[in-house]
């Protein structure tokens, strides 16, 4: 009926205003080693470094992603592929500020990391140790896909107990399936449940 409509409705509001000032947005800029030697030889074209003799060169690459505060004295969690391979790692707050971050810690097998930013007092959300949401209980995902800051979608969690088989996970198989819309960019971005965590 229309009443408990809005009542969702007004759920899921509270719940972003709520959560949105922890997530922020992750730029890096690294360099890779492109080898033009390896580019096929077209007609009328030409690669630096097709003439056999040059080494490669180096090219700067710009990543994006998502990520949020964990503590109030800056430690931040994203996923590891958004940071691999960065040289300079920005985080960029809700209010528009940017803060210089470090790799403190990080997880191939489970595609996580942390950051850290200096300051304090910053807004910041925690895990759900407790209770585990079931099969069908609403989902929030909030990111920074294709650089559109403070994005939320919706959905339900799907299953449990997915295996990503050739991710290089390892023997982590028991991954969580939701159904709310992820876009590029918003890896490394929280998935919260009705309560906030």
């Amino acid at each position: 009926d229309g009443a408990l409509g809005a009542k969702w409705l007004v759920a899921f509001a509270d719940l972003i205003e709520h959560v949105s000032p922890a997530v922020v947005s992750i730029e890096t800029t690294g360099k890779v080693k492109v080898d033009a030697s390896n580019f096929p030889n077209l007609p009328g074209f030409s690669f630096p470094g097709q003439d056999g003799g040059a080494q490669p060169k180096e090219q700067e690459v710009r990543g994006a992603g998502s990520g949020f505060f964990i503590s109030a004295d800056g430690y931040v969690v994203t996923n590891n592929h958004v940071i691999d391979g960065a040289d300079d790692i920005t985080v960029k707050l809700t209010n528009d500020k940017e803060l210089k971050a470090k790799v403190v810690g990080r997880d191939p097998a489970t595609d996580l990391a942390v950051l850290k930013v200096e300051g304090n007092d910053f807004p910041f959300v925690r895990f759900e140790l407790e209770h585990k949401p079931r099969v069908g209980d609403w989902v929030v995902a909030m990111g920074n896909p294709f650089n559109f800051s403070n994005t939320a979608t919706a959905g339900i969690v799907s299953a449990y107990g997915r295996d990503l088989h050739d991710s290089g996970s390892g023997d982590y198989v028991d991954y969580l399936q939701i159904d709310a819309p992820i876009n590029r960019g918003n890896s490394g971005g929280p998935t919260f449940d009705m309560y906030g965590k």
